[in-house]
């Protein structure tokens, strides 16, 4: 129901139902989530029955849907964290121990966490934000880059690590997982972008060189350091030689050799995609009218965010071998590294989101091309 617009019913309003919140008193629980799929596939029954829109109605519904359970499955996710850590107990156990043992490992027990909070928030404001006709682009894309990341280490890191011969037949229940969320990933990219920016404004931030806009200076001084330090800890999980590639591994990052391969293969991601996304961006903060940093942004931060939480938070786990975790002496400086490494991309999001006039091109340049 649109906000400020009564409605008692679907007898006397017909293609109209009761907002969710109006429900939710009657519920609890996860079946709050099941009321709100309900709900919202009635009312795209009857607007379907009203307008010519069904298919667009019918996509809607779907990613309604789909965020809905997955928001369920979060909650499932955080029952998880919270019982491998003994927080409760006899929920979820003859799951973790046979149907899906490498959510045993502090990556495991990481990701839940992860999943339990983080993300169902994210399905939280998308839910609403379908609910209410409103555009879910930036959060989506932010959903798109934490849960793109999850998947390319979580799902190898399963076949190649030291559970790689115990995979059991909810193995396809991941690909499943995998294949439905990247539908809904171009669901999200399908979404139309909502900034506007006055030409006024565009040309202004047109004419200020990269000096003249020192926030977007100390970026660019920052995405150096930041690509030697991806390529340096992906040489280091490729077990180079080097005596300094050597010495980290000894005394800073000892987690890189856990035998469950899911800091290595962390590591290769971050060196193959991170250090080119770092290439582009000091390109699109030096050249004006590059479209796509908003976006790509928004994407990035998301997908750092949830790696850094992970490979950091199981490198201090209790759950990692006390070999493979961080050593007392430089744990404050591996913790300092990590956490400015996760930090400044979710400061440069908010630059190029709170601020695209740089990023805009004029109506003319767009014409010309």
């Amino acid at each position: 129901v649109p906000r400020g617009v009564p409605c008692d019913g679907l007898v006397s309003h017909p293609g109209c139902v009761p907002s969710p919140s109006d429900l939710m008193p009657c519920v609890s629980g996860f079946s709050r989530i099941a009321a709100c799929v309900c709900v919202f596939l009635s009312a795209d029954i009857n607007n379907q029955q009203s307008d010519g829109t069904e298919f667009v109605n019918f996509l809607h519904s779907l990613s309604f849907t789909v965020f809905a359970v997955y928001a369920f499955l979060s909650v499932v996710n955080l029952i998880i964290g919270l019982e491998q850590d003994g927080i409760i107990d006899g929920f979820m156990t003859f799951y973790v121990k046979q149907a899906d043992p490498y959510i045993n490992t502090a990556h495991g027990h990481m990701i839940s966490y992860w999943d339990g909070c983080t993300h169902y928030l994210m399905y939280l404001l998308m839910v609403a934000a379908i609910t209410w006709g409103e555009s879910y682009r930036a959060i989506g894309l932010y959903w798109v880059g934490s849960l793109l990341m999850r998947v390319i280490v979580y799902i190898p890191g399963n076949v190649v690590g030291k559970y790689g011969t115990q995979l059991s037949p909810t193995f396809i229940g991941h690909l499943l997982y995998v294949a439905v969320s990247v539908w809904t990933c171009f669901r999200v990219f399908s979404q139309p972008s909502t900034r506007e920016v006055s030409p006024a404004g565009i040309q202004e931030a047109h004419r200020k060189s990269l000096v003249q806009r020192p926030l977007d200076f100390l970026f660019a001084i920052y995405l150096i350091p930041a690509t030697a330090f991806c390529i340096f800890r992906g040489l280091v999980a490729l077990d180079c030689p080097n005596q300094w590639c050597r010495e980290y591994l000894q005394h800073y990052e000892p987690y890189l050799r856990d035998p469950s391969a899911y800091p290595k293969i962390q590591m290769l991601v971050n060196m193959f995609y991170s250090v080119p996304y770092y290439v582009v961006t000091l390109y699109g903060l030096v050249v004006p009218g590059c479209e796509w940093m908003p976006d790509l942004a928004l994407v990035h931060s998301g997908a750092v965010a949830q790696a850094q939480f992970s490979h950091l938070g199981a490198s201090f786990h209790t759950r990692t071998p006390f070999a493979y975790r961080a050593p007392e002496d430089n744990k404050t400086l591996v913790l300092m590294v990590n956490a400015l490494y996760g930090l400044v991309p979710q400061i440069l999001t908010y630059r190029c989101v709170s601020n695209p006039a740089f990023f805009f091109k004029l109506s003319h340049d767009k014409k010309t091309e």
